[in-house]
């Protein structure tokens, strides 16, 4: 299966690279990160997933253009987008953030990380401010559950992608504020937001567009994962659409195209490829569009992840099944 997979340079070592987490050893490498503090009880839990600290290099400040001047993405390909107060609706390609995995960026005056782990499709946006502290996240190189771990630069704690929480360092244990978000089809942010700016290509030696996990998402079990998989016999790969701690399987909600229950209301529309199918991502199948509002219309905080990193990381979550 994963010779079939077109898997960045880095990760090309597949278990070769990967390596047990100890701390006694990383001290040398992040001298400047309490391991003493930490919410980490069994440190195998953290494996290398290739990639050194940094080697998927984050962006800051990204440049955008008007989304009517935008040539390169295919109408399919999933972007997030960020709506914050009055300020222009802004888009985040995939094709950029597989590659990048974290953007710091300010949107309407908040200072935001917006983040994309392909290994758990978790694409989640993050209030940078901690504590009157504004925090710019980089790219461990380390993986919790198949997970992404970020770290801040200021004091380089460890902070686990999927929940937003501190798990090495001083921050041990401060959860940073999810920004509400959603992924997209980028021709449905067009059409709603013609005005609206759409973050413009990095300027790095990368295949922007091409999916270096091909056909990650039609496999069984998923790359360098250690934990349980999910009840109910859910396959682990599914798509769930995560709202606190409850999750409805995505397949549910696109054949009832809409769900109202436990006070948000989750909408599906046809029209999104999958980030994590074809080579190209914008050939991907269709998965749709997942929109989360709450009894007044206001967005709601979620995540579209697979279904065994909701368990992982929820295992006591409600599983909101037929």
């Amino acid at each position: 299966m994963w010779r079939r997979m077109l898997w960045p340079a880095a990760i090309l070592t597949l278990w070769s690279g990967v390596a047990l987490a100890n701390p006694g050893i990383w001290e040398r490498e992040w001298p400047d990160t309490d391991f003493a503090k930490t919410s980490i009880r069994d440190w195998g839990e953290i494996i290398s997933g290739g990639p050194p600290k940094d080697g998927i290099p984050a962006i800051s400040d990204p440049g955008f253009h008007r989304a009517a001047d935008e040539s390169r993405i295919g109408d399919r390909e999933p972007v997030i987008t960020v709506e914050i107060g009055k300020a222009t609706p802004r888009a985040y390609p995939i094709r950029y953030l597989t590659w990048h995995e974290i953007v710091n960026d300010t949107v309407g005056g908040v200072p935001v990380a917006v983040t994309f782990c392909p290994l758990c499709n978790s694409a989640l946006t993050f209030d940078r401010r901690v504590g009157g502290r504004t925090l710019s996240f980089g790219v461990s190189g380390k993986l919790r559950f198949s997970d992404m771990v970020m770290y801040d630069r200021e004091t380089e704690s460890w902070w686990q992608q999927a929940i937003g929480e501190g798990i090495v360092g001083r921050y041990t244990g401060t959860e940073l504020k999810q920004v509400p978000s959603w992924m997209e089809s980028w021709a449905e942010f067009r059409s709603r937001n013609p005005d609206g700016l759409v973050m413009a290509e990095p300027d790095y030696n990368r295949s922007y567009g091409r999916n270096p996990y091909a056909n990650y998402d039609s496999s069984r079990t998923p790359f360098l994962y250690n934990g349980e998989m999910p009840p109910h016999g859910i396959p682990a790969m599914a798509r769930v659409v995560r709202v606190g701690a409850r999750a409805w399987p995505l397949d549910r909600l696109a054949a009832s195209g809409e769900i109202t229950e436990a006070g948000v209301t989750i909408s599906w529309q046809a029209g999104q490829a999958s980030a994590l199918d074809s080579g190209q991502i914008a050939r991907g199948r269709d998965v749709g569009s997942i929109r989360v509002r709450d009894g007044q219309g206001r967005d709601v905080a979620h995540d579209v992840m697979f279904a065994f990193a909701f368990h992982a990381f929820y295992p006591n979550g409600r599983w909101m099944l037929d």
